[in-house]
């Protein structure tokens, strides 16, 4: 990506820090009980409500507010977090800060990146570059929830590369860029705040408050580009909640939303797939539907061995998927391409085309089980086990998907070519809970 001249405004990344809004450790039983995974990953009713009462003040109340209608639980939410604030259960830090955040598990290695307020830019100005399409009622439910609220409750997970040019490419290079330097030294001193969360994550932030080592880091990112990882909803959010302020008043603190910046030259994220559940539609319907179309074959489970059994087909039998729900395992290979020619949108790229989720949805979801792609018949979910137990308790069924190759996300991404909506899991992914922003502090 080429740097504009002197006369031009910065391009790339501008990351500027704010007051973060963080949990007051002596009026909550631990900062592990308020924490809650993304709100887009809470799916299941007894992990709500495990979050719930985890503690009373589990962020999980702000950002999965249990009420009537949309508007009554943004309302709720507002009271909430104004309530806490009032009790002193959330306070904003003295300064505005950039906040180093450190996640570790066995499972996941150690990951670093950087938490702050990123103006907000469009995607045909090439410098966070979206690579799914997102879906209208999320985006209006997160809308409203920040309206009432005044506040960016959780960071998205953005992936840039560190290392060299501004364009991200995904390599596995390593080096030191300037603003990989400075959170490098600064996760070497004493923390603001360290816990570990019933996974077995442990969670750790710092402050980046210097004048000198801020301003640092705005040169050093300021010619880059970034792909959006995980929170392509709240970005959307944030472009619509910018344009309805700016509609109404000048720039202020709705052109800036939360972020997380993971360097992944030195921090390589995980690409996992996300999975369907069909609420309404039976095993058996779907096989009998997919049967003409589709090579069927009942493999012996438990599920990871028959997730292996899918894994084991992505490379010879075409778009390929694991159907459950039923007590067995069904996979569902050799795809007659006759039929996929002529479901799929001729005006993409034959890389999209290809896609298991493109495949999926207009071959099986759109032309043979013609389901709705609509929430109340469509569940879309990031753990494989948490599907089947959902389809498994609906009488639905659960599709299990292959992750798509980031090689893959980037290429489309680069030509302006939006995934189908759902089709990736970048990870790891930040916590909910350990800093918020409120826009009211600026």
């Amino acid at each position: 990506m080429s740097t504009p001249g002197p006369s031009a405004p910065p391009r790339g990344l501008r990351l500027a820090p704010f007051r973060g809004l963080r949990y007051v450790p002596d009026r909550v039983g631990s900062l592990s009980a308020v924490t809650s995974p993304p709100y887009d990953v809470v799916v299941r009713p007894d992990g709500l409500h495990q979050l719930e009462t985890a503690d009373p003040h589990n962020i999980v109340r702000l950002i999965l507010p249990q009420s009537g209608d949309p508007a009554d639980r943004h309302a709720q939410a507002a009271r909430t977090l104004r309530h806490w604030l009032e009790e002193g259960v959330l306070a904003p830090d003295p300064e505005p800060a950039l906040y180093v955040y450190e996640q570790y598990s066995d499972v996941s290695g150690l990951q670093r990146g950087l938490i702050g307020a990123l103006h907000l830019t469009t995607p045909d100005e090439h410098v966070v570059l979206p690579h799914e399409d997102v879906m209208p009622e999320p985006v209006a439910d997160r809308a409203g929830l920040m309206r009432a609220t005044g506040a960016n409750l959780e960071p998205l997970l953005l992936a840039y590369r560190g290392d060299g040019g501004g364009d991200y490419d995904g390599s596995g290079s390593h080096g030191g860029s300037t603003t990989a330097r400075i959170v490098e030294s600064t996760a070497q001193q004493p923390p603001l705040l360290t816990t570990t969360t019933e996974d077995g994550t442990r969670h750790r932030l710092w402050a980046i408050t210097d004048p000198h080592q801020i301003a640092a880091i705005d040169a050093d990112l300021a010619p880059r580009q970034a792909l959006i990882a995980d929170g392509h909803h709240r970005w959307a959010t944030y472009l619509r909640l910018r344009d309805e302020q700016r509609r109404a008043a000048a720039p202020g603190p709705w052109d800036r939303g939360l972020v997380l910046l993971v360097d992944t030259t030195r921090y390589p994220l995980r690409v996992r797939a996300i999975h369907r559940v069909l609420q309404h539609m039976p095993v058996p319907q779907a096989l009998a539907a997919a049967r003409d179309v589709f090579h069927i074959e009942t493999v012996g489970g438990p599920l990871p061995a028959a997730l292996d059994a899918l894994a084991a087909t992505k490379a010879s039998d075409g778009n390929t998927y694991l159907l459950a729900g039923d007590g067995s395992f069904h996979l569902l290979t050799r795809p007659d391409e006759r039929v996929i020619d002529e479901s799929v949108p001729r005006d993409r790229p034959e890389a999209w085309r290809r896609l298991d989720a493109t495949v999926l949805h207009s071959v099986l979801v759109d032309r043979l089980w013609r389901v709705p792609d609509a929430p109340e018949h469509i569940g879309y979910v990031h753990d494989a086990a948490a599907a089947v137990r959902q389809a498994e308790r609906l009488g639905g069924t659960a599709v299990l998907m292959h992750p798509v190759p980031e090689s893959t996300v980037l290429e489309l991404a680069r030509q302006g070519v939006m995934m189908p909506h759902k089709s990736t899991s970048f990870g790891p992914k930040p916590a909910s809970g350990l800093v918020l922003r409120s826009l009211d502090l600026g």
